[in-house]
C-alpha cells in the first residue's frame, strides 16, 4: 500500500464527509468526497482511484446498487458505511461484493484500520509484480490463480465471483479436506471481526456451490459437516 493511496468518499452528508476527507488526509491519503452515484461516475470517469467508500443511504441510486453495479464494472475494492442497525443491508452489501464494512456511528481509527486492510488484500492480490511467483490452486479441473483472482472452471471458462466469494474459496483452498467453522472462516476471510459475517457465511457458500457445483443441490466439493462447518472435498495441488 502507498501512502498516497486515493480514495473515493461516496457520502451525502457534508460534515461526515468533512470529517472523514480531514481525518484520512491527515493519514496521507488523498481523499476525494462526492454526495450521490452521479457524481461518483463523473469522479471515477475523470480519474482512477484505489478504494471506494460508500455510504449506503443517498439520494438518488441507492448505495447497494451502486455497489452491485461498481462491482460488476470494475475491480475496486469497495467499503460500505451503514446506520448501526442495518444488519440486512450490511449482508447484502458484502455479497453484492463489497470488501468490508463500517458501521455509524464509526471511530475514525477503526474506519483507518479497516482501509489499510482492505487495501493490503487488495494489492496483494494485484501485486504479482516484480517477478513475485502466481500462486496458483488446482482440484478436480478447477485453477484458482490468487494473485489474478481468477477461477477458471474445468471447460477453460472463467468464472466470474465477487470479493467475498473469492476470498471465500481461497481459504477452502487453503484448507482442503478440513473441516472449518464459520468463525474460522470469517477469520480467515476477514480478520477477527465482529457483525454479520457469521450469517453471511452460509450464504456465499450456497454461492460458491451454484459456480462450483456439478449439482448444487448435491455438493461434492464443498461438504457441510453438522454443527461443525464447511470442507472443500478435493485433493488441492498448490504451484
Amino acid at each position: 500500500m502507498t501512502d498516497a493511496a486515493s480514495i473515493l468518499l461516496v457520502e451525502d452528508d457534508a460534515e461526515i464527509g468533512d470529517l472523514i476527507s480531514r481525518y484520512l488526509g491527515a493519514n496521507q491519503f488523498d481523499v476525494s468526497v462526492v454526495m450521490d452515484g452521479v457524481a461518483m461516475n463523473a469522479a471515477l470517469a475523470r480519474r482512477r482511484f484505489d478504494m471506494v467508500i460508500l455510504d449506503l443511504n443517498l439520494p438518488g441510486e441507492d448505495g447497494l446498487s451502486i455497489c452491485r453495479r461498481l462491482r460488476a464494472e470494475k475491480n475496486l475494492p469497495i467499503i460500505i458505511v451503514t446506520a448501526q442497525s442495518d444488519d440486512v443491508d450490511k449482508i447484502i452489501g458484502l455479497e453484492m461484493g463489497a470488501d468490508d464494512y463500517v458501521a455509524k456511528p464509526f471511530n475514525p481509527r477503526e474506519l483507518l484500520a479497516r482501509i489499510k486492510s482492505v487495501l493490503r488484500r487488495s494489492n496483494a492480490a494485484d501485486g504479482a509484480s516484480a517477478g513475485e511467483k502466481m500462486q496458483i490452486y488446482r482440484f478436480s479441473g478447477w485453477i484458482v490463480n490468487i494473485s489474478a483472482r481468477e477461477a477458471i472452471a474445468p471447460s477453460g471458462t472463467k468464472v466470474a465471483m465477487t470479493g467475498a466469494e473469492f476470498d471465500l474459496l481461497h481459504a477452502l483452498c487453503e484448507h482442503p479436506n478440513r473441516v472449518l467453522t464459520r468463525d474460522q472462516l470469517i477469520s480467515l476471510t476477514h480478520g477477527p471481526t465482529t457483525g454479520p459475517f457469521e450469517r453471511s457465511i452460509d450464504t456465499l457458500i450456497s454461492r460458491l456451490r451454484q459456480k462450483l457445483e456439478v449439482d448444487a443441490k448435491s455438493p461434492k466439493l464443498i461438504q457441510t459437516v453438522r454443527s461443525e462447518g464447511y470442507m472443500l472435498s478435493s485433493q488441492v495441488n498448490r504451484s
